[in-house]
């Protein structure tokens, strides 16, 4: 039989695409290619066979091409390629070319595969036993990608990022999106960036031996493959740590002599093994016609006709149905410009400050005594508080000084997810919560709403008031869905800056329909989408009308809108976009349609900095109350100089959960109060993290035992909270505990003289002594 030149595999994986082109004859790869699709699968795949054609001219030969991946059933017949099981695919790989191995785990964009390969004693063979997620991108490289987007390690240094020797933090790894929060909040806490990472390694490996491996013990020797593994040393540092812990729990016999790194390693082109399997797939097919190339004249048809007729019946159209509705609409909701006051050489201006430490940016506000808005403060989030809010103060008072007057600062309120760290560091008048803070706002510029939706980075509030008082709010607490990170990390995923997006999403005339619901199943369905040829700015039109689905029926379980009232205000960083808010706007009309009523729906005027501005409307009643400022100062902000240490040294030891907590050593210009001397502290509650003379410690910890470094300080702590619990009770502990209380109510019938009780006693057992007694007998 003659050789078929040129046996070609191409594998269109969610984030990229892998091709190989093989010498028959020799078995040896003649050409490979490697890259990120970037969301164009089809177009990236187009690309690697007009290169393969120019390198070999395989145009002018009888070649085979086999196509794998999650998106190479659509393009196989494009091509006349024949298309192979991803898994498939991978097992006959690693069985052709490494025989020795017992299981193999392959981490992708948006997929995870762990196959084990038992030998069956009774038939000989081997047994395959795959297991793939199916439902959830968790522990996969698109969370390593999109939580790398937020931490900003670049490229080469992620690839050498290791894992051994570096401390790690608990972080979830069942879902990308719990993930994403946890660490969120470390990092807000001040872990470092390459701590972050090791503890998202270890969630992944962690994740995935748990759910993936269903059980089944990965005996020696264990492939690692798939791009993350292959060029993420640190993420197969982790394979290699708790793999053999598993085989020490199980009894795993390891052969002798043999390390960690030798038994689970991933191999040379580890990121080719599904393209080379599905040529070793195909080339056993007797039948030579099978996946025979046929070109790319059909994929290039597909491409520019084909493709738009097909998503077409899938889709619907955009934003707004005309031109002059969108112009309407913009008329109506596009944000007037703020002008900042204007102040006079040699002023002095008082003010109130407030600042909102928000997950993904920071903004503040200066309020005027009158409660008139000075100027404000927006940036994104640098990824510590800190260090944000130094730069943020010293903007909003750049604004004032740069018009040769001087700010005199009366009182200072935090708020969001970092307001107790930048209270104490600021030395604040007080933090409050952001529901607090966002109503306090909405309120002051609108009266008497009676919903409040607030869509910020990862936070998403709906807050129904009558009165102006608080009814009811919903939160999410669970998912991430409907957020403003998700749509800004798509966006960036997508090569668009933040402030095109609405331009973009408005120039969509169609887009596709979202389902509402997880993020990580809105993602998938991106991927989806990208193969149907939608264009960028046409999913972030979809994405930005599936938002108000997520936000009322996802999150807040609201459907019926109407019932809550008639004034909506929208307020929050991601009400910016004007994309999103048309959308809200068109779900809530629809909701209100055949009530009778219309409702009223307006946009903050500071949408961005209304947490702020409720901040600062609280520090305003403050002062008012005659509270003088703790503020530390202008210049002291300026000058702070801090730092943040998280390790075994500052683990706590109040209880027996011995949390890890993290100390934020804050210079200043004069000393604090001197602590009590070591000699004094028992040696089990001594800090080994030496604090220098005129630093002001603070501790970020779980729960108030762990803001305590010794005994003295801990037993002031509970004298301050239970204080505070017998001040305000908590009247639904004490209803659930009064309902279990034994009872023993006093008797409240008339009390029976004893005389008449003893003649009745006696009456009794006279009428039971004379009453006939009933004789059962036998017969004789």
């Amino acid at each position: 039989m003659p050789a078929t030149p040129h046996l070609i595999g191409l594998d269109v994986g969610s984030t990229t695409v892998k091709a190989v082109a093989i010498d028959p004859a020799t078995g040896a790869a003649v050409w490979s290619g490697y890259e990120r699709h970037e969301t164009r699968q089809l177009e990236k795949a187009l690309e690697f066979l007009q290169r393969l054609e120019a390198d070999l001219h395989v145009d002018r030969e009888p070649c085979r091409i086999f196509v794998t991946g999650s998106g190479g059933q659509a393009l196989a017949p494009l091509v006349g390629g024949a298309f192979v099981q991803e898994v498939t695919a991978l097992s006959v790989a690693v069985e052709r070319l490494h025989p020795d191995v017992h299981a193999v785990i392959e981490l992708g964009g948006q997929d995870a595969k762990i196959i084990v390969f038992q030998d069956d004693p009774v038939s000989g063979h081997r047994k395959k036993i795959p297991s793939m997620n199916d439902k959830c991108a968790g522990g996969t490289g698109a969370v390593i990608d999109k939580i790398n987007a937020k931490l900003r390690i670049p490229p080469d240094r992620l690839g050498d990022q290791g894992f051994a020797g570096i401390r790690r933090h608990p972080v979830a790894g069942k879902c990308g999106v719990f993930a994403e929060t946890d660490i969120n909040s470390l990092q807000k806490a001040g872990v470092p960036p390459d701590e972050l990472m090791a503890s998202l390694f270890e969630a992944i490996v962690l994740q995935n031996l748990t759910v993936l491996a269903r059980g089944h013990t990965l005996r020696p020797a264990v492939l690692l493959l798939g791009g993350p593994n292959t060029f993420i040393r640190g993420l197969r540092e982790a394979w290699q740590h708790h793999i053999p812990k598993l085989w020490a729990e199980r009894g795993v016999a390891v052969p002798p002599g043999r390390t960690p790194e030798e038994l689970i390693y991933a191999p040379d082109h580890a990121q080719y093994f599904s393209a080379i399997g599905a040529v070793i797939f195909g080339r056993d097919e007797d039948d030579e016609t099978v996946g025979r190339y046929r070109g790319t004249a059909a994929l290039e048809r597909y491409l520019a006709v084909g493709r738009r007729e097909a998503r077409r019946a899938s889709g619907t159209r955009g934003l707004s149905a005309s031109p002059g509705e969108l112009a309407a609409f913009r008329d109506r909701f596009a944000p007037k410009p703020f002008v900042p006051a204007v102040f006079r050489a040699g002023d002095v201006v008082q003010g109130l400050v407030g600042l909102d430490g928000g997950s993904t940016s920071t903004k503040a506000a200066l309020l005027s005594p009158d409660g008139d808005v000075l100027c404000t403060a927006y940036q994104l989030s640098q990824g510590n508080p800190i260090r944000d809010t130094i730069e943020i103060v010293g903007r909003l008072r750049g604004q004032v000084e740069a018009q040769g007057a001087r700010l005199d600062v009366l009182g200072v309120c935090t708020t969001g997810y970092a307001k107790d760290v930048l209270r104490d560091v600021l030395r604040a008048d007080a933090a409050i919560v952001e529901t607090v803070a966002h109503t306090e706002s909405a309120v002051k510029y609108y009266g008497r709403p009676d919903v409040i939706v607030d869509v910020g980075g990862q936070d998403i509030k709906i807050i129904v008031l009558r009165d102006g008082r608080v009814k009811d709010f919903r939160l999410n607490t669970q998912c991430s869905a409907g957020n403003g990170y998700f749509l800004q990390a798509t966006a960036e995923a997508f090569g668009v800056p933040l402030d095109e997006y609405a331009g973009r999403a408005f120039s969509a005339h169609s887009m596709p329909v979202f389902g509402y619901g997880c993020a990580v199943f809105l993602q998938t369905d991106i991927v989806n989408f990208q193969r149907q040829g939608w264009t960028a700015n046409e999913i972030l039109a979809g994405l930005a009308a599936v938002l108000p689905k997520n936000v009322f029926l996802y999150v807040a379980k609201m459907p019926h809108l109407s019932r809550l009232g008639t004034r909506f205000v929208l307020q929050g960083g991601t009400q910016r976009n004007l994309a999103v808010v048309k959308a809200e706007v068109d779900f809530i009309e629809a909701a209100f349609e055949g009530s009778g009523e219309r409702p009223e729906i307006v946009v903050h005027e500071h949408c961005a900095e209304s947490g702020a501005i409720g901040a600062a409307v609280e520090a305003q009643r403050l002062w008012r109350l005659g509270r003088k400022t703790t503020f530390i100062g202008l210049d002291a902000v300026a000058g702070i100089r801090y730092r943040t240490t998280r390790s075994e040294e500052t683990r706590c030891h109040f209880c027996r959960n011995a949390c890890l907590r993290t100390f934020i050593d804050i210079g200043e210009a004069e000393a604090e109060a001197a602590p009590a001397p070591e000699a004094q502290v028992p040696a089990a509650f001594r800090s080994a993290v030496p604090k220098a003379a005129g630093e002001r410690r603070l501790i970020v910890a779980t729960c108030e035992k762990g803001a305590a470094e010794d005994p003295d300080r801990l037993r002031a702590i509970r004298a301050t909270l239970d204080a505070a619990r017998r001040a305000n009770p908590n009247l639904v502990d004490e209803a659930a505990r009064s309902v279990w209380k034994m009872r023993s109510p006093a008797i409240v019938a008339d009390p029976v003289p004893a005389r008449a009780w003893t003649r009745a006693a006696r009456a009794r057992a006279e009428a039971r002594r004379r009453r006939p007694q009933l004789r059962i007998g036998l017969p004789r």
